[in-house]
């Protein structure tokens, strides 16, 4: 990349292209730019209006990417709208309130679902949709459970499953799910352990994998939340402990854990096999990271690109 990041987010366009947007290095920019598969290069696009990390994006139905809320340290509640067509970015209106470590969710309805995040000593129950066509937000039911750092997982009924992050009691475990249709959230299982800095993968079955993260800190173990009874189950245990990592459901319904930190960073990958519960070791990435991003491509590849080793990186891999 041109600039090395962390805390930035990608977002693979319809075109193939990922677009990869703000971030941090020691301050925020507003810098975005452009990974080409077919050239394997970058080319920089247009800015974003405020520099911003630890913020969210969107892929609308109509292909724009919608960036949403961060930091530049100010935690922010302004948005912008990036068209592939023109490269360039429009600003939308401001969120409700503030945040930043929060998640946003495309929903089968073509809105997108904000929820949680942190405000300074501040942490939001509230929810908030996105409507592409008033480009407007509106508040919906809050969370039971203000959280942050959380995961979020879209079910194959439309529902959204939020689990585990931070607030102000410490590390949850617990989990809730939004109904689209009427605006609500509901408790549902709570996870084993409490879990902060870990992945959550959508399986082929519908099934829900969380991976890693503790505590908030390093862990190997894994496992499943079952949509049909509201239940978590533990399965096989990642081969390295490790949390700030990424998790990618590959094409072949497999999913692809790479890199993360255990007290330094991790360069080690590791494969999920749903039909059997078990992980087992691939091939390294070339540059131990944390805080990257993992972004699946058309041909079935997957993009690492930028986080930290020690230092913040501008280096991008595929698998």
């Amino acid at each position: 990349m041109h600039v090395a990041r962390a805390y930035h987010t990608a977002s693979t366009l319809a075109n193939g292209s990922v677009l990869v947007t703000g971030g941090y290095n020691g301050s925020s920019f507003n810098s975005a730019e452009l990974y080409n598969p077919s050239t394997g290069t970058w080319t920089t696009t247009g800015n974003m209006s405020a520099a911003r990390f630890q913020h969210a994006a969107s892929t609308l139905a109509n292909g724009s990417v919608l960036v949403a809320g961060g930091a530049n340290p100010t935690i922010l509640s302004s948005g912008g709208l990036y068209r592939p067509s023109t490269g360039t970015w429009t600003t939308i209106g401001n969120l409700n309130s503030a945040r930043h470590f929060h998640t946003a969710s495309t929903l089968s309805n073509g809105k997108v679902l904000v929820a949680g995040g942190v405000n300074g000593a501040s942490y939001p129950t509230s929810a908030e949709l996105y409507n592409p066509s008033s480009n407007t937000w509106t508040s919906t039911g809050n969370l039971n459970f203000a959280r942050y750092l959380h995961t979020v997982s879209t079910l194959t009924n439309g529902s959204v499953l939020v689990a585990g992050g931070f607030n102000s009691s410490g590390v949850l475990s617990s989990a809730e799910l939004y109904n689209p249709s009427t605006g609500i959230w509901t408790t549902t299982g709570s996870m084993s352990v409490t879990r902060g800095y870990y992945t959550a993968s959508t399986l082929a079955n519908g099934f829900v994998l969380v991976a890693g993260g503790c505590g908030g800190a390093a862990c190997n173990s894994a496992e499943l939340y079952n949509p049909s009874t509201g239940t978590w189950t533990t399965t096989g245990s990642m081969s390295v402990a490790r949390s700030q990592h990424t998790a990618s459901t590959l094409t072949n319904g497999f999913v692809l854990v790479v890199g993360g930190c255990n007290g330094a960073a991790c360069s080690s990958a590791e494969l999920y096999d749903p039909s059997t519960g078990t992980w087992t070791i691939t091939g390294s990435i070339n540059v131990a990271r944390y805080m990257h991003t993992a972004s699946i491509l058309a041909n079935g590849s997957v993009l690492i690109t930028g986080g930290n080793s020690g230092g913040y990186l501008n280096s991008a891999e595929l698998y």
